[in-house]
């Protein structure tokens, strides 16, 4: 489970990240703790769940009835952000 008090933290990293529709939401997470507030935006409340957080992008989307291409966009420009010093 991630560590919800350090979400916001942003780790240097050298490679962009890609992130695409079928990328696990654990991996998501574990990639990028700051995209978590886009899932939880979308009624993912339950992030730290094996079940969630095993679920592909795509399927999340489908079952919370949200745009996959905009949450993909959106969670792709957070992962590379650079981070704020």
């Amino acid at each position: 489970m991630f560590d919800i008090f350090n979400m916001l933290k942003k780790e240097a990293h050298t490679a962009p990240k890609q992130v695409t529709r079928d990328t696990i939401i654990g991996d998501i997470l574990d990639m990028d703790q700051t995209t978590a507030p886009y899932f939880m935006e979308i009624g993912m409340h339950c992030l730290g769940c094996p079940a969630s957080r095993g679920e592909s992008l795509e399927e999340a989307c489908m079952v919370h009835g949200v745009d996959c291409d905009k949450l993909l966009a959106l969670v792709n420009e957070e992962a590379n952000k650079p981070i704020a010093e």
